[in-house]
């Protein structure tokens, strides 16, 4: 039954993304950027973390879930180290992510051949 709840979740997060995509001038960088926000903003409220705990990777993969990941991750850290962990914390928790991203990036882009929109 979990992976039908992250398939619903992460599916409707999915299609939103497409709606905003296909109905709005927002570019797909600024989509991406709106979703981490929200991420952040809906974790912030506490609204993203039961979201996670019933829909599970559903919640955590998509981009609002890295968002929740860096809000969480600057939560932790300025519970240990004070004000420094507001700046440090969410590159501690993102960093696994981020370190996937580019590396995966650099992968694709030795395989694969751009070509020019026209």
């Amino acid at each position: 039954m979990e992976y039908v709840k992250a398939f619903i979740i992460g599916g409707l997060i999915c299609i939103i993304g497409q709606i905003l995509i296909d109905r709005t001038k927002l570019t797909p960088a600024r989509i991406l950027v709106l979703f981490v926000t929200l991420g952040v903003a809906l974790t912030a409220v506490g609204i993203y973390e039961p979201l996670v705990k019933f829909a599970g990777a559903g919640a955590t993969v998509p981009l609002t879930g890295f968002g929740y990941t860096l809000a969480i991750g600057t939560k932790e850290a300025v519970q240990q180290k004070g004000l420094i962990g507001a700046l440090t914390g969410c590159l501690t928790a993102g960093a696994g992510g981020i370190a996937a991203a580019v590396f995966f990036g650099y992968i694709a882009s030795l395989i694969s051949k751009p070509k020019n929109k026209n």
